[in-house]
């Protein structure tokens, strides 16, 4: 289903009852990539998924994005559907925008998964991230697509599981450059730690064991920074635990919103 808020046309879907639970996915994916967990929460949750700005089918205007823009886009789908309270469940750039949404509208939050993130891009980073909208922009995200799949998962995972790769890299390929330099712009401005501590829902962070993206010390530092967060570090998990772990995730997560 689409909808129009904050000045975009947002698609989403929305599945089982109950408490809501909102989904925002990772940089070059789409809401396709809950449809495991949304299965699984959808017995117990009203699940509403959607593919963020600049992704999947939702407008993907030019220029560079901000998080205040894009907690707004949340909120606006929020409002538009009359949830007034959610649980939110946020994988890498998801989970920046969780950690946002949660210092912004406390009131509308009731308990935070952030995923796979971090809190604090350094400077230096910026160089690294123009580096990979230049080659977006030359090339297609089709230039990305080997690249990401090495972060996102394990060796021994990616040689098991072709079809997953395959899957998962056509969300990579048709991800629009538009949406993937506009988010690379938003996240080279993340510097939240100091912050965080300002956050009174209850928080569950979680990472792969071997995620180098976003390292276990970055999910340690968020946790840290949170009063109470409980941090669970996934054995032979990279980026992507959502998938490569799938049962230990969605173990954690329901006893979590439990």
């Amino acid at each position: 289903m689409k909808t129009r808020a904050n000045g975009i046309d947002i698609h989403y879907e929305t599945s089982g009852s109950g408490p809501c639970v909102t989904l925002c996915h990772s940089l070059a994916t789409d809401l396709t990539l809950w449809d495991e967990l949304a299965a699984e929460l959808g017995k117990k949750f009203t699940v509403l998924r959607y593919d963020a700005r600049g992704h999947g089918q939702t407008s993907a205007p030019e220029g560079s994005y901000n998080f205040p823009q894009l907690v707004d886009d949340l909120v606006g789908l929020l409002d538009v559907l009359k949830i007034g309270r959610t649980h939110f469940v946020g994988l890498s750039m998801g989970g920046m925008l969780g950690q946002h949404f949660a210092l912004a509208h406390p009131d509308r939050l009731d308990r935070l998964a952030i995923v796979s993130s971090t809190s604090h891009v350094p400077p230096e980073a910026r160089a690294l991230w123009d580096e990979r909208i230049a080659i977006a922009r030359a090339q297609g995200m089709q230039a990305h697509v080997e690249s990401t799949l090495a972060r996102w998962f394990t060796a021994p995972y990616r040689a098991a599981h072709p079809e997953v790769m395959a899957r998962i890299g056509a969300l990579v390929a048709a991800t629009p450059v538009a949406g993937f330099a506009g988010w690379g712009a938003a996240i080279c401005t993340l510097d939240l730690t100091e912050k965080l501590g300002a956050i009174k829902a209850p928080t569950l962070v979680m990472v792969g064991a071997e995620d180098a993206g976003t390292p276990p010390a970055a999910s340690r530092a968020i946790a840290a920074a949170i009063p109470g967060a409980r941090l669970e570090i996934i054995p032979d998990a990279s980026h992507q635990l959502v998938i490569e772990q799938a049962e230990i995730f969605i173990r954690l997560l329901l006893d979590f919103l439990a």
